[in-house]
């Protein structure tokens, strides 16, 4: 099953690292306030996704990516518009 790392930004600039292997539904559900994590964050603009074969690979690079809790990390990935972390 594909998965799929996104970042999402608030007004504020607070970043948001998620993975998921439904990109669609897990951004409705950021949308709607149904994910108790953004929920009151506002946290609701796409800046960045990448898509991986595996989703299990998607959620190492995601914990990976949330262990270096580095906002400047993960703005370099952004602006680069790929991950140079491996799973």
């Amino acid at each position: 099953m594909k998965g799929f790392i996104y970042i999402l930004k608030s007004d504020l600039g607070v970043y948001y690292v998620g993975s998921t292997s439904d990109i669609d539904r897990r951004l409705r559900q950021h949308k709607s306030g149904t994910t108790r994590t953004t929920r009151n964050k506002n946290i609701q603009n796409l800046v960045f996704l990448q898509e991986y074969n595996f989703l299990s690979q998607a959620r190492k690079i995601e914990k990976k990516i949330k262990n270096l809790k580095r906002k400047d990390y993960i703005e370099r990935i952004i602006a680069d518009g790929y991950i140079k972390v491996k799973a």
